[in-house]
């Protein structure tokens, strides 16, 4: 039931994406086929924040359209969410099918999810959707076996010990499986690995706490790998903390309506892009969809709390919201500026609302919480309805891609036949206008990252850079940003093929350029200009550092399937022997 409910809602979120097209919307871009670039292997000089993702989109492009396998991920993101929201609610409190589905529509239907849509983060919403079955598999290594898999009295100590380590095989594996998966992004696995070290604090008569986060610690190692490789063999991009320490206040929390930030965070919404919002958080409204959601959470905490088990999720909720909301104080900003100056990779932490997404996994408990404890005068199936009803009531726009806001679109023809002349010869290409941001006229609505460094073999330039408030917040494309400037300066084309530069690619038909033409519409021109950038030296490595990342979610996939076959044959032997035999009366 709870499964089917959760892909319900998934599909009444995500409907509009089942239709034919692309997902271009700020920082989601895709794209027909993606190629194993430089760029979308983290070896320029960008900071490697789209590994392994573009690693992964590229591979399976090949025999599936980019379009169908970014949109299909999306779905099956939010679809984990829920169900995952379920299982743990199921595992920990026993809940049945009312406490599972107000668990399933916290996860799925709550401003973090409309405004990580809005701003494009489809495989940060992916690792969201890893967070409760991180939290369901470590607690199980914590408990030491499931349910299900307690021995029987006429057990023997054997089958015992053996279903024992069958289920500690079975957890390791989930870990590693859902630990990898929400690496798709640095972000997802960060999230994932304070999920899994939290839940190892847990108290339980399984595994020791410190196996436990030893076994989380080595499943985080192993995801963050392509990263990790990138950023040692190609750091360049360390180096340019400028633009990062200028972006903390930019990309700090925001407070909404009637919430302030704290408020906001609380209630899940406060992202740092006031545009990517919806509708009916901009307005006092808010206040109640916020109020909604936190009586449906406080209600059922004081359970959690006698429970136990739940606790150090509850904690991680607290420090979830508390911690974003003190980042975007003065101080909090001047703390977050020192950081990423003395560690400029850790330029990740800005965008403070996006670890709100640990509170997720404890609001689900505490929500199906409420049913459990209002189950005495009110029956479980009512409270279950209403509280699922009021939280869709309180956030009606999430429904149908956000308002209709996240659709897929199609991009024109030329864009294929600019990309065929370049894929021909790839050589480093340079693009104009010099915003990173674009906006299309056969793509309305918000501005999208430009689709053309994950559309050829090529290297595409990029700068980086973006306007947030009229403020810019450089990126870390230096190369990009010189070589924009002699284009906007009238270099020649034997300057630019001295730069490395092999074409130059005008979006719009605004600047016409002195360089041969290779292909020209209404939308696109590509000039070639013949220069060639060597590809860098460690592609082999950071290949392989993923290659380490893409066995972790083979081999934890694989565990799952075999402990999972290998429990339900020994269920079945168990029914046989405890079926009455011919004569035992």
């Amino acid at each position: 039931m709870a499964p089917a409910y959760a892909l319900a809602l998934t599909v009444a979120v995500t409907a509009p994406l089942l239709q034919p097209g692309y997902l271009l919307l700020r920082d989601a871009v895709s794209t027909p086929r993606s190629y194993l670039t430089d760029a979308a292997l983290g070896l320029t000089q960008a900071a490697p924040r789209a590994l392994p993702q573009d690693f992964l989109v590229a591979l399976v492009s090949t025999v599936v359209d980019g379009g169908v396998v970014v949109k299909a991920l999306l779905i099956l993101g939010l679809w984990l969410a829920g169900w995952g929201a379920a299982r743990l609610v199921a595992d920990v409190l026993q809940a049945g099918v009312a406490g599972q589905c107000v668990a399933v529509t916290i996860a799925i239907w709550n401003p973090y999810v409309a405004e990580r849509l809005l701003q494009g983060h489809w495989s940060l919403l992916v690792g969201y959707g890893c967070l409760p079955w991180v939290a369901v598999s470590m607690l199980s290594l914590r408990a030491g076996s499931p349910r299900a898999a307690a021995p029987k009295l006429h057990s023997s100590r054997q089958s015992a010990s053996r279903r024992l380590l069958e289920c500690n095989f079975g957890g390791v594996a989930a870990v590693v499986f859902w630990v990898a998966l929400a690496g798709l992004t640095p972000t997802g696995l960060m999230l994932a690995a304070t999920i899994a070290l939290t839940c190892a604090l847990a108290p339980g008569a399984g595994r020791p706490r410190w196996w436990c986060a030893a076994v989380g610690m080595v499943a985080a190692l192993a995801a963050a790998l392509p990263w990790l490789v990138a950023t040692a063999v190609a750091p360049g991009w360390a180096a340019a903390d400028a633009g990062q320490k200028a972006g903390v206040e930019a990309f700090a929390a925001r407070a909404e309506p009637g919430l302030g930030t704290l408020g906001s965070l609380a209630g899940l919404g406060g992202i740092w892009n006031a545009d990517a919002v919806p509708a009916s958080r901009t307005t006092p409204f808010a206040i109640v969809s916020t109020a909604v959601l936190l009586a449906i959470v406080a209600v059922g905490v004081p359970l959690l709390v006698r429970r136990r088990v739940p606790v150090p999720l509850l904690v991680l909720a607290v420090v979830a919201v508390v911690a974003p909301a003190l980042m975007a104080t003065g101080p909090g900003l001047l703390a977050v500026e020192a950081v990423i100056g003395a560690v400029p990779g850790l330029g990740v932490l800005r965008d403070g609302q996006k670890w709100v997404a640990l509170a997720m996994p404890a609001y689900a408990l505490a929500g199906a919480a409420t049913v459990l404890t209002l189950r005495s005068r009110i029956p479980t199936l009512a409270t279950g309805a209403v509280c699922c009803a009021v939280l869709i009531a309180t956030l009606p726009d999430l429904a149908w891609g956000v308002g209709g806001r996240v659709t897929p679109v199609d991009y024109p023809p030329g864009w294929s036949a600019a990309a065929a002349v370049i894929n021909a010869d790839p050589a480093t290409v340079a693009v104009l206008p010099v915003d990173s941001m674009r906006r299309f006229a056969w793509a309305p609505g918000a501005p999208v990252l430009d689709p053309l460094p994950r559309w050829l073999r090529a290297d595409v330039l990029s700068t980086g850079d973006l306007t947030i408030a009229g403020t810019t917040v450089l990126g870390e494309g230096a190369r990009a940003r010189e070589v924009q400037q002699m284009l906007t300066s009238g270099a020649d084309r034997d300057e630019l093929a001295a730069a490395g530069v092999g074409w130059v690619v005008v979006e719009g038909s605004g600047v016409r350029l002195a360089l041969p033409e290779s292909y020209r519409d209404e939308n696109l021109t590509v000039y070639r200009v013949g220069g060639h950038s060597p590809s860098s030296a460690h592609r082999g490595v950071v290949i392989a550092a993923h290659s380490v990342w893409l066995a972790a979610l083979g081999v934890g996939l694989l565990g799952m399937l075999v402990a999972r076959r290998r429990s339900r044959r020994a269920h079945g032997r168990e029914q046989e022997v405890d079926r009455p035999q011919a004569g035992d009366q």
